[in-house]
């Protein structure tokens, strides 16, 4: 675009913490540093195992009324 000035990319002018956000889309494995970063949080952990839980309770359920009911 005319008129525009991009600053120069040096040290001065990096996020330090936005660099690994950075690194990860740059080389496709946002997903990956998503789920990390929510497994390391401990509210982030508590849902995915509860999630896990409840799919597993309605997996056995299904199971169950099918072929034992």
């Amino acid at each position: 675009m005319a008129g525009r000035k991009d600053p120069p990319h040096n040290s001065e002018h990096r996020w330090e913490g936005l660099q690994d956000i950075d690194r990860a889309i740059s080389e496709n494995r946002l997903t990956s540093y998503s789920w990390k970063k929510a497994w390391a949080d401990p509210w982030g952990r508590a849902g995915f195992i509860a999630f896990a839980l409840l799919f597993l309770a309605f997996i056995v359920y299904v199971v169950i009324y099918d072929l034992v009911l």
